[in-house]
């Protein structure tokens, strides 16, 4: 060995604290730095390349159904922002302000974005005047910022990166379609890109988002039993446009308001994928979103022919749009296993003298470990097949998480035992009324409602914490 690196340092199991290992993770695998900035994080190469996956794979999907990317700018004025009064309630406490420009005093404060509403309502304002400038499907790749008290790296910072969809219809069904529309292609964006299933509907009067009518979600489960939110969709109806004055003539020459939505997902999905796959080696990464799908490690490498064949394999795979990299440094092997199975890498492919004479390779799932050796005739089918098998196997993992930590309550005595001996998420049924919210996540310390689900079985005829009649079956959990 002609270096003096090391192997990866210990990662902190994440049974004994889930946690620590959490940041011991981000950390290592380089996806993210500290900056000087409190709750703030400098996102590295690596981790910046798993956000452009989501970024292609997301764009692609939303463009396909119409929308345009647009940019909003980053400072709101406090009169805009005030235009809708619940909408500002809601984030005055993570509003982040400017006051001084250069060296001036500002006459009038400016808010750094928490989110763009008001931007874009201020702006559809001047551009929507008839029903044929309807409807208005727009989406903003931004960062946006909130004054988090407590943070972590990718599930809650000062500032994040993010989609923010905002559109605007002609009628009502339109609008409502558009809002659940969007709730699929982040559910199917999760299963299908991230390998991870997510529980999905409805929030709660009191959970949903400020402003909104009706807020969606979906509740992915990590694999300490701890909910993520992964993304919400959001109807407004027409209460932002009323308050901003936003009018069209109508068909029937009549002037009417448009009906609103929005909808989201950001970096924290990073943190989603960290918590459902990863294990106490490192990381665990779907391929469709790893920056990496494939690493080739040449065995013995100085001698002849081994990196000559390694790299024509390399140049296989990339012609099959694979994203693969033949690691050719002097680190020694064994280093190399154990750094790239840290990063989270998929599939490892190694070759050497031995494998070269029969014409033959090895593959090594990242997710089971199992070795495969293949015929480098047909390398090309063998490493699809297997990026396949590692994100079925990742899916199937974390649905048998969920499955294995989701449980029924039919009495307040059961849902507080279930809270505070098995960690997931409980079914339970519920009244409807707030104040049984919050007795819950005061008698619970902290189990809230993730969601009203849109097939609701029906476990009891009464609430589980007051006994009043139930209304809703509502899925409950942890947060981060």
């Amino acid at each position: 060995m002609a270096n003096d690196k090391k192997f990866v340092e210990q990662i902190t199991p994440m049974e004994e604290d889930f946690g620590q290992w959490y940041t011991d993770v981000v950390k290592k695998a380089e996806l993210v730095d500290y900056s000087g900035v409190k709750g703030c994080m400098v996102i590295r190469p690596y981790g910046y390349a798993i956000w452009e996956n989501i970024q292609h794979d997301l764009d692609a999907r939303f463009k396909a159904l119409g929308h345009e990317n647009v940019y909003m700018p980053m400072f709101i004025p406090e009169s805009l922002l005030q235009k809708e009064k619940d909408h500002v309630a809601g984030f005055a406490p993570e509003c982040a302000w400017v006051t001084i420009g250069g060296q001036n005093q500002l006459s009038e404060r400016l808010c750094v974005r928490p989110t763009s509403e008001t931007l874009f309502c201020e702006h559809y304002k001047n551009i929507i005047q008839s029903y044929r400038d309807l409807p208005k499907l727009y989406n903003q790749w931004a960062n946006v910022v909130r004054w988090e008290k407590t943070t972590r790296p990718f599930l809650r910072t000062s500032e994040f990166l993010w989609q923010e969809g905002h559109t605007m219809h002609e009628t009502e069904e339109e609008a409502r379609e558009e809002t659940l529309r969007m709730l699929k292609v982040y559910e199917d964006f999760y299963a299908e890109a991230l390998a991870i299933p997510a529980y999905v509907g409805r929030k709660t009067e009191k959970e949903k988002f400020a402003g909104a009518e009706e807020t969606y979600t979906i509740e992915p489960m990590m694999h300490n039993g701890v909910a993520l939110q992964g993304g919400t969709s959001h109807y407004f109806g027409t209460g932002f446009c009323r308050a901003f004055g936003i009018t069209f003539t109508a068909r029937d020459n009549t002037q009417q308001y448009p009906h609103q939505t929005s909808w989201g997902v950001s970096t924290r999905s990073i943190g989603a994928i960290i918590m459902t796959h990863g294990d106490n080696s490192g990381l665990i990464l779907p391929p469709r979103v790893a920056p990496i799908q494939v690493v080739i490690v040449p065995v013995a490498q100085h001698k002849p022919g081994v990196l000559e064949k390694a790299e024509e394999i390399r140049k296989k795979l990339a012609q099959k749009n694979v994203r693969v990299k033949l690691d050719a440094s002097d680190n020694s092997t064994g280093w190399k296993f154990s750094e790239y199975e840290m990063k989270g890498v998929p599939v490892r492919l190694e070759i050497g003298p031995r494998d070269i004479e029969n014409n033959s390779c090895v593959l090594v799932s990242r997710v089971t470990r199992e070795k495969s050796f293949v015929s480098l005739d047909g390398i090309e089918e063998a490493v699809e097949k297997m990026l396949q098998q590692v994100h079925d196997e990742l899916y199937q993992r974390a649905l048998q998480n969920r499955t294995e930590k989701t449980y029924d309550a039919r009495s307040y005595d059961e849902f507080l035992d279930i809270a505070a001996n098995k960690p997931g998420y409980i079914r339970a049924m519920w009244c409807g009324d707030a104040a049984c919210e919050d007795k819950i996540k005061d008698e619970t310390g902290g189990v809230k409602s993730r969601c009203i689900p849109f097939i609701e079985d029906h476990l009891s005829d009464v609430c589980v914490c007051c006994g009043k009649p139930a209304k809703h079956l509502v899925i409950w959990g942890r947060q981060y």
